[in-house]
Formats: C-alpha cells, structure tokens, sequence
C-alpha cells in the first residue's frame, strides 16, 4: 500500500508576521505560569543564599537570583508595552 502524502499548503499552520492582538486563555495561563515559575525560583535562590555561609555559593545563588527577577520583571515589561499598544 502507498502512502499517500499530504498536500502541505493544507496542512502547514500560518506564518505570522507579528503576534496576534489577542491572548487566549490558554497563552494566559502558560504567561502566568511563567510568572510563577521564575517568581519561585527567585525566592527559593534568595532563601537558599541565606542559608549559606560559602561565599561562592552564595553568589551563584544571588547571581540565579537576579536572573529569575530579570525574567520577572522582562515578561512584565513586555506584558505593559503590548498591553498599551492594544489599548490604543
């Protein structure tokens, strides 16, 4: 039996050129999430920090730290700009 292949303009999802205007549900959550995650893994970095008396264990944990609160604060900024783009 041959198998048959499909024809790909009908199955090939479009291209964007830009993301859309609008954020489902499910791109919600999956924002939220994201959130959460690197606001988790900020706090438990900073706990385990304090925990610490190695200083260089110590700043590896402050450094992943400051990474998580620069992810934080990055979706959050791209959230607002886009949130205001929108709104105009």
């Amino acid at each position: 039996m041959q198998q048959q292949q499909p024809n790909q303009s009908q199955n090939q999802q479009p291209v964007f050129q830009e993301p859309p205007q609008v954020i489902t549900g499910k791109d919600f959550n999956y924002l939220k999430d994201m959130l959460s995650w690197n606001l988790l893994g900020f706090k438990k970095a900073h706990f385990a920090a304090g925990q610490c008396q190695d200083q260089q264990i110590v700043a590896a944990l402050e450094k992943a730290c400051m990474m998580h609160e620069r992810h934080y604060q990055r979706i959050l900024q791209h959230l607002e700009q886009n949130g205001n783009q929108m709104n105009q």
